[in-house]
């Protein structure tokens, strides 16, 4: 009995030991999690609204289908040379499409065909195709470190804006499975769920015209540093077009600011963009890209690379274009 007593006392002591150390660390563990989740930055525009996700599914299975058919022409062609070629890509076609057809339009077999830059799904316009592999790798290099000027046009929905030229900075990114989303700019560099950063954007607008009235051109800039969600006006039904300017190249940022500035991108139902407007459905986000200006990445010459303007930014609107 006392060998036995003295077995259970030893196994208890043993088990005590060896178990207290682990829910402590647990404990602690679990804690500092916690308090991790509490201190993880918060976006300042809402999530994508519960019916974009069917439109956006169906959208996707068209494209794809549409992009499958696709062959690029001559007619596509907006600029070529021996080391590039700047194609206006069309609505509705994705970016690897149109590379895998550039080979029917180029007679150099030895080219080896590379994107520069990808637009959206539903965004067209100017995209560069490269030749080589090192012309590429200049032209990616060129972008990531601002060195190329690029302009959008894009037609928006919303209450007309009381500024005429602005820049928007502010925080982007997005949790594990989650939305690109805006952040306020004091929370650049900060770790999101899933281990991502958020980083740093910058956009400058101009507004074109608004129900079809141009607007005079401004040099008075405002500037909005991100801190929080708008309050702006909701259920404007003004047709705003405006000029975008992205400084960086960060996933849907023109989409994204537009939407925090209270006047989403007609037709881009993922940023609260109007599907349904006066008595119509439109398929799509209405953005262009509609300039690249850049220093040619072998000659150093300056070009201004620029794609014809869709339908729907001359005709206040009612081209579906």
């Amino acid at each position: 009995m006392s060998l036995l007593r003295n077995f259970f006392s030893f196994s208890f002591t043993a088990n005590s030991i060896l178990t207290k150390p682990y829910f402590a660390i647990s404990i602690k563990a679990m804690e500092a999690t916690s308090e991790l989740n509490l201190h993880y930055p918060k976006p300042i525009s809402p999530p994508p609204p519960p019916i974009s996700k069917d439109i956006e599914l169906r959208r996707a299975m068209e494209a794809s289908s549409k992009s499958s058919l696709f062959n690029l022409t001559r007619d596509h062609v907006l600029y070529e040379d021996e080391y590039l070629m700047a194609v206006n890509k069309p609505k509705g076609v994705y970016c690897e499409a149109v590379l895998r057809s550039a080979p029917q339009i180029v007679l150099d077999s030895s080219s080896e065909f590379h994107l520069a830059n990808r637009l959206d799904r539903d965004t067209s316009g100017v995209m560069i195709i490269t030749k080589s592999h090192k012309v590429a790798a200049k032209l990616v290099k060129a972008f990531t470190e601002h060195k190329i000027r690029k302009s959008y046009i894009a037609l928006c929905i919303g209450s007309s804006p009381n500024w005429r030229k602005i820049t928007v900075s502010s925080g982007h990114g997005r949790s594990k499975h989650g939305a690109w989303r805006v952040y306020a700019a004091l929370d650049v560099g900060r770790v999101l769920p899933g281990g991502s950063f958020v980083r740093d954007m910058e956009t400058t607008f101009e507004v074109v015209s608004v129900n079809g009235v141009e607007t005079e051109s401004c040099e008075v800039e405002n500037v909005i540093v991100a801190e929080g969600e708008q309050e702006l006006s909701c259920g404007g039904d003004d047709v705003v077009v405006v000029r975008a300017f992205p400084r960086s190249g960060r996933t849907h940022q023109i989409r994204l600011h537009c939407q925090y500035l209270g006047i989403s991108i007609r037709g881009d139902v993922k940023y609260h963009g109007m599907y349904e407007w006066r008595g119509r459905t439109f398929e799509g986000h209405e953005l262009h890209a509609e300039c690249l200006s850049l220093d040619h990445p072998v000659t150093d010459d300056p070009i201004v690379i620029r794609a014809p303007l869709p339908c729907w930014v001359t005709e206040d609107g009612k081209c579906n274009g």
